[in-house]
C-alpha cells in the first residue's frame, strides 16, 4: 500500500501530509496515510475509569481487558452499528487516534481527514461522526460511504461508467452498494452483522454445550473456524451447571450452523437490492462479480450465502480488514471521488 499510494498522485506543496483516511468500525480502527500507508490498526475498544471516564488505554490494550477489570473500569466501544453513540466518548477515543497516528505535534494541527461511514447512516449520524471529529482536532473532514471508499481501496474506479456492486460485512453492519459513474444504484443496509454473529454462537455454546466463555472467546472461536485444517477446535470456558472450568471440541461446522440464522437474515435483507437494479448493470456485475470484503466476508461458509442468494459470481478483497481506510486515503488524492459520493 505504501508504495502504491506514492504512484497515486503527486503532492508538490505537501498539503496532503497532514490527511489521513479512516475507518472508525464498530469491531476496529483502521487509519492510512496516503504516502505511508496503514499507521494504525487496533480494536475500537477504551477503557475508562472513574465517574469522569478518563481514558486509561486504547485499542488492543483495552480489548485484552475486557472482562478482565476491577471495579470502576468499564470497557467502552464508542461506536455501535458503524455510528456514533455517545459523542463524549468517541470524541475521547478520536482525540487518542490521532495522538497515535501524528508524529510530530505539529501535525496534530487540524490534519485533513476522510472518514468511512456506513452508507444507511442518518443525516444525524453523519452530522455526529463530523461534530466528534472536528471536536477532537481535525480539521477539513469528509465522510464518504464506507462500500465506495472499499472499492476505491481494492483498485475498483468509483467513477467509471461500468456497474460494480460490493457487499462490506463488518462488525456493526452489513451494507451492498451497487455504484456508477460517480452515483449510487442500489443499497441496502443491515444492522445486525458480526457482533450478532458473536453473539448467536455465544448463546449456542450456553444452550446446547452449558458452557459459558466470554465475549473475547466467542469472537475467538467464530475466528479461528475458517482456519482450523482439521475442523474442529478446542473451547474453554466455565461449566454453566458447576462453575468449574470445563474444555469442549466444536466442530467447524457447529460453528457455522450456530450462526446460520443471523447469516440467513442479514443476505435475505441484502439481497433485496437485486429488485433496484437496473438491467444494464446486470450484465457489467455478472462479467465482473461482486467484490466483498470486511471482517464478516472471512467467515467459513458466508461468502458462499452470499453467492448463492445474489446469482453473481463473488470473490474476497485482497485486504479485506484495511481497504476502507485505503480508499479513504486515496480520496484525499482523488478529492473528484469524495466529491460524488460525499453528501
Amino acid at each position: 500500500m505504501e508504495n502504491e499510494a506514492v504512484v497515486m498522485g503527486g503532492d508538490p506543496l505537501g498539503w496532503l501530509s497532514g490527511g489521513f483516511g479512516i475507518d472508525l468500525g464498530t469491531a476496529n480502527t483502521v487509519v492510512c496515510h496516503p504516502h505511508r500507508g496503514i499507521v494504525l490498526d487496533e480494536p475500537s475498544v477504551m477503557l475508562v475509569a472513574g465517574d469522569h471516564r478518563r481514558p486509561v488505554v486504547v485499542g488492543r490494550q483495552a480489548r485484552e481487558l475486557i472482562g478482565r477489570t476491577a471495579a470502576g473500569m468499564v470497557a467502552v466501544r464508542p461506536l455501535r452499528d458503524g455510528v456514533i453513540t455517545d459523542l463524549e466518548s468517541a470524541r475521547t477515543f478520536i482525540v487518542a487516534i490521532l495522538r497515535r497516528v501524528t508524529r510530530k505535534p505539529w501535525e496534530r494541527v487540524r490534519p485533513r481527514a476522510v472518514i468511512g461511514i456506513p452508507a444507511g447512516a442518518t443525516a444525524l449520524e453523519r452530522r455526529a461522526l463530523a461534530e466528534a471529529a472536528d471536536e477532537a482536532g481535525f480539521g477539513h473532514v469528509t465522510l464518504i460511504p464506507e462500500p465506495i471508499a472499499g472499492a476505491l481501496g481494492c483498485g475498483l474506479d468509483p467513477l467509471a461508467p461500468r456497474a460494480h456492486m460490493v457487499v462490506d460485512v463488518g462488525g456493526g453492519t452489513a451494507e451492498v452498494t451497487g455504484f456508477c459513474y460517480g452515483g449510487i444504484l442500489t443499497t441496502r443496509s443491515c444492522r445486525v452483522a458480526g457482533d450478532e454473529m458473536t453473539l448467536a454462537l455465544h448463546q449456542y455454546l450456553r444452550q446446547e454445550h452449558q458452557l459459558l466463555v466470554g465475549e473475547l472467546t466467542a469472537e475467538e472461536v467464530k475466528v479461528r473456524v475458517r482456519d482450523e485444517a482439521d475442523g474442529s477446535l478446542v473451547v474453554e470456558g466455565r461449566d454453566a451447571a458447576t462453575g468449574r472450568p470445563k474444555l469442549i471440541t466444536l466442530r467447524a461446522e457447529e460453528v457455522v450452523e450456530a450462526i446460520r440464522p443471523t447469516s440467513d437474515g442479514i443476505v435475505q435483507i441484502l439481497a433485496a437490492c437485486l429488485d433496484d437494479l437496473p438491467p444494464q448493470a446486470v450484465g457489467d456485475i455478472m462479467r465482473d462479480g461482486v467484490l466483498a470484503f470486511g471482517g464478516g466476508s472471512l467467515l467459513k461458509g458466508f461468502t458462499q450465502l452470499l453467492e448463492d442468494a445474489f446469482g453473481f459470481p463473488l470473490r474476497v478483497a485482497e485486504r479485506p480488514l484495511t481497504c476502507v481506510a485505503e480508499g479513504a486515503a486515496r480520496c484525499l488524492l482523488r478529492p473528484e471521488v469524495a466529491r460524488a459520493y460525499s453528501e
